[in-house]
């Protein structure tokens, strides 16, 4: 497989960072992660302009520009003849003396990785049975804005989960109230509205929950952006989870109770994968 770091096209066995990059010793950065379909890395722009929001508010200043960024993936995927997969960019504050001061950092260092999708078997559609995490985010974290690269919780959240049989971990905030799962943006079904939490709350402002919600607009679906407590949760009419690699997963079961599949589920996951292929 080949890479990209710094400027460079490697194998990725080539590709080294050096010991002291702030992104590997204190999770000093941020990253995208995006579904590459026909050869074309989907939503690309949208996942970069939350990028440079991330990075001016880091004060970490990238070494290229999103249009640089987005001509260099193209080459990424050329160069791997992969059409299909899943692109990551992740840009760190880069190499830097010991202590958590960011001054004396000044050689970003930037990243691209292709990854083949996850198996699919058509005849078996992917869909996750959910626990709810016994970690919290908290409700006001001014970098729930953005995809860092300090995701701790979100391992420990997964791992938990996985321990009990489950496919995912859902994450409520301090206050109690639902957030967003450890790999996504949940959605759920109430009385024919697609219903998902409002950003602020510790919640990552998703561009595939962005996506959903454009498509619910085109298809003249309701939506509602509201605070949720897990009880009322329990009782939704369907429930999904959005992210870039897999795009909609329905949820199967919340906690070892069983969701009931939504019809509008599988017309916004059509919808969307019509939208991925022409896009």
């Amino acid at each position: 497989m080949i890479v990209f770091l710094n400027g460079k096209f490697l194998p990725e066995a080539d590709a080294l960072v050096p010991l002291n990059d702030r992104g590997f010793m204190l999770g000093d950065g941020i990253f995208e992660t995006m579904r590459v379909a026909n050869g074309q890395p989907f939503r690309m722009a949208q996942h970069l302009e939350r990028m440079t929001r991330g990075a001016e508010f880091l004060k970490i200043k990238p070494p290229f520009t999103p249009k640089e960024l987005q001509t260099l993936a193209g080459e990424l995927i050329e160069k791997n003849n992969q059409p299909e997969g899943i692109l990551r960019v992740t840009l760190t504050r880069g190499p830097g003396p010991r202590g958590y001061s960011p001054r004396n950092s000044e050689e970003p260092t930037v990243a691209m990785t292709l990854t083949p999708l996850p198996p699919v078997n058509a005849e078996e559609p992917v869909q996750w049975s959910m626990v709810t995490s016994s970690f919290r985010i908290p409700a006001s974290d001014a970098l729930a804005s953005f995809k860092t690269t300090s995701k701790l919780l979100n391992v420990v959240a997964r791992a938990e989960a996985e321990e009990k049989g489950a496919d995912e971990a859902l994450l409520l905030n301090t206050n109690g109230e639902v957030a967003e799962t450890a790999g996504g943006n949940i959605f759920w079904v109430y009385q024919d509205r697609i219903c998902t939490v409002p950003t602020g709350r510790g919640v990552l402002p998703g561009i595939t929950r962005a996506v959903v919600l454009e498509i619910c607009q085109t298809l003249g679906l309701e939506t509602n952006k509201r605070v949720i407590k897990l009880e009322h949760l329990r009782n939704a009419d369907g429930i999904f989870v959005t992210q870039s690699a897999l795009g909609l997963v329905p949820v199967v079961a919340l906690d070892g109770w069983p969701v009931a599949p939504s019809p509008l589920v599988d017309q916004i996951g059509s919808a969307y994968n019509d939208m991925l292929r022409r896009d």
